[in-house]
C-alpha cells in the first residue's frame, strides 16, 4: 500500500504534502494552507511537536521552498519564547 497524501497523522488531508508538490507555489498561498492545516489540529495536540515532525519531514529537505519558511515562522511562533515577542512590559 503507498501513502496516502504523506501519510503523516499530524497531516491527514495531506494539505502540507500536496503544497511541497505544487509548482511555483508563492508564500500567499502556502500561508493560506498552513492555516488551513493548523485550524485542523486538535485542541491539546502538541502544535510544536508537529510542526518539528513537518520540519523534519518537508522543510528541511527543501528548504527554499516557501512553505519550508512557514514551518520554520510557525515553529519559532509556537515556541514558548515566540508566544512572548511582543508582549508590552509596563
Amino acid at each position: 500500500m503507498g501513502l496516502d497524501k504523506g501519510g503523516l497523522a499530524i497531516d491527514p488531508r495531506g494539505l502540507i504534502y500536496e503544497s511541497y508538490r505544487i509548482d511555483g507555489i508563492r508564500a500567499e498561498e502556502c500561508r493560506s494552507i498552513f492555516l488551513d492545516w493548523a485550524l485542523g489540529v486538535p485542541m491539546g495536540d502538541d502544535l510544536q511537536a508537529a510542526l518539528r515532525e513537518l520540519q523534519a519531514v518537508y522543510a528541511d529537505k527543501a528548504p527554499d521552498h516557501p512553505m519550508s519558511a512557514i514551518i520554520r515562522d510557525g515553529l519559532q511562533k509556537a515556541s514558548p519564547t515566540g508566544r512572548r515577542r511582543g508582549r508590552s512590559r509596563g
